[in-house]
């Protein structure tokens, strides 16, 4: 059935300690263990000689029960397993014995296929099964329990694992992991081999965890020029998403094309055409920058990833839709309101406390900006003690949840992460509160607003209805913003909204 051979002969006088590699021949029993994103595999495998299967283990590509693998590898010893086969290299083919065939058909490989029917389809037709499977699965008919419906699922199922299988060995001849295929197949579907052979620079853009660095190293074996326009394409963005983790949300267009050309290793003028395409596909959005009117042409002129761009656009549309609508609670006297609050807390704020709090009872939004120590938390206290008064739904977030914690210590009400009062879940599609959704509250209180970065901040004022308030708090001068962006810096200098800057120290 399967053998076991020496890769050599060996002259016992030249034997040392370092591990004999031998090649192994065997049908896989059972998949103790696999992961989808490594290929890390551990399974039980029969091979001829052995009363028991061995355990093989080794980075596996979907590897399948009743499959036959030829194994190049070598013998060790794990302190708690035992004896296992490391494999280096190893090749795969569809079983050739019928209890093969049938473990194989009945392993979950083929949707609409189980054990049970398994059997009943390699009674039907023997050795020739799986040809049968492939070439005219019609016949299938002919086994009891399989009418027309169940053919259908079965000729899909048994096309995609093919296909599905195909891609894994070719994802695993230029070194990606097996993980990778499901996301890559989800994405082209049957074509997804011959999509990465036309352009695999589309990877480094469509699928998340595939950079342009393993893109390009795949268009190089591949036989990609360094000029290609799907290399500079790809490599612009790849540009501008490394500029962005560095905090910019748009770059000066003759310092990218500068930029690239040398990672690159390419002409200017072949960026300059690949920046054209990526503006006329929409990828990238080149604009023309406010400011230092001596510089001219492509000085002047700002390249933004398209969502960047968006979102920017985005922010300030949201914000002004908020500062005209209507308040959703009604007008107090400040004053008195303020003396009151004063009185219920025992405290006397100074002048721009004073104003702070007046300011967030008279404005839709509101910014209060100062250093440690400046009274920002006294300020916040006196404005829930007003709005608590009023019935007012109010909510409190900050960026991180170390933030969070301090601010509903600081307040004793309760704060959360702006992700967590968004609601955010992957399997979902990101937040589930926004425009369609908004969040349920009169006023939202948002602290160390300097750290939110652009994406995170239109995302937020997404579900702010426009009838509520918004009172951002935090220190333009302390806090970098997460990701991309210097959001509160660009609200405070667009004069759209009042601000109030704290400068005394009160501890």
């Amino acid at each position: 059935m399967c053998e076991i051979r020496n890769s050599a002969f060996i002259d016992v006088r030249t034997i040392n300690h370092e591990p004999e590699t031998m090649f192994l021949t065997g049908r896989i029993e059972k998949i103790t263990y696999t992961s989808e994103e490594t290929g890390y595999t551990v399974a039980k495998v029969m091979v001829q000689g052995r009363k028991d299967p061995v355990t093989v283990v080794g980075n596996l590509i979907s590897p399948v029960p009743g499959e036959t693998l030829t194994m190049k590898g070598e013998w060790t010893r794990h302190p708690k397993f035992g004896e296992q086969f490391k494999v280096s290299e190893f090749s795969s083919a569809a079983p050739e014995s019928l209890a093969g065939i049938e473990k194989y058909l009945g392993s979950g490989l083929v949707k609409g296929v189980g054990p049970v029917m398994a059997e009943r389809i390699v009674k039907k037709f023997g050795i020739k099964t799986l040809d049968i499977i492939e070439k005219d699965t019609d016949k299938l008919s002919l086994v009891e329990g399989i009418g027309e419906k169940r053919i259908a699922m079965i000729r899909k199922a048994w096309g995609e694992q093919k296909e599905i299988r195909n891609l894994m060995l070719f994802l695993h001849t230029y070194g990606l992991g097996a993980g990778y295929a499901v996301k890559i197949f989800r994405k082209y579907g049957n074509r997804a081999t011959a999509i990465m052979k036309e352009n695999p620079y589309r990877l480094a853009v469509d699928i998340s965890g595939i950079g342009f660095i393993t893109a390009d190293r795949i268009g190089a074996k591949l036989g990609f020029s360094k000029d290609s326009k799907e290399r500079v394409a790809s490599g612009i963005i790849y540009v501008l998403f490394t500029l962005s983790e560095d905090g910019h949300v748009y770059y000066p267009l003759s310092a990218l094309i500068e930029n690239c050309a040398a990672m690159l290793d390419v002409a200017k003028e072949d960026v300059k055409k690949g920046i054209d395409a990526a503006a006329a596909s929409g990828k990238i959005v080149i604009e023309e920058l406010e400011g230092d009117i001596e510089k001219t042409g492509e000085e002047r002129r700002g390249v933004f990833l398209a969502k960047y761009h968006y979102c920017e656009a985005g922010i300030s549309k949201l914000l002004k839709i908020i500062v005209d609508s209507a308040k959703s609670f009604r007008n107090v006297v400040p004053d008195k309101a303020i003396e009151w609050a004063q009185q219920q807390l025992s405290i006397t704020l100074a002048g721009k406390q004073v104003e702070a709090v007046r300011s967030a009872l008279e404005e839709k939004v509101l910014v209060i900006t100062g250093g440690p120590g400046t009274g920002k938390t006294t300020i916040i206290n006196v404005i829930l003690k007003i709005f608590k008064r009023l019935k007012m739904k109010i909510l409190l977030a900050a960026p991180t949840g170390r933030a969070a914690k301090r601010m509903s210590e600081a307040t004793g009400f309760g704060a959360k992460t702006i992700h967590r009062m968004l609601e955010y879940n992957p399997e979902k599609g990101g937040f589930q509160r926004d425009e369609k959704n908004p969040l349920e509250c009169n006023l939202l209180i948002v602290d160390e607003a300097s750290m939110i970065d652009t994406l995170l901040m239109f995302s937020m004022l997404k579900a702010v209805p426009p009838e509520a308030a918004l009172i951002l708090v935090g220190d333009v001068n302390q806090l970098p913003s997460v990701g991309a962006g210097n959001v509160l810096n660009d609200v405070i200098e667009s004069g759209l909204v009042p601000v109030v800057v704290l400068t005394e120290i009160f501890r």
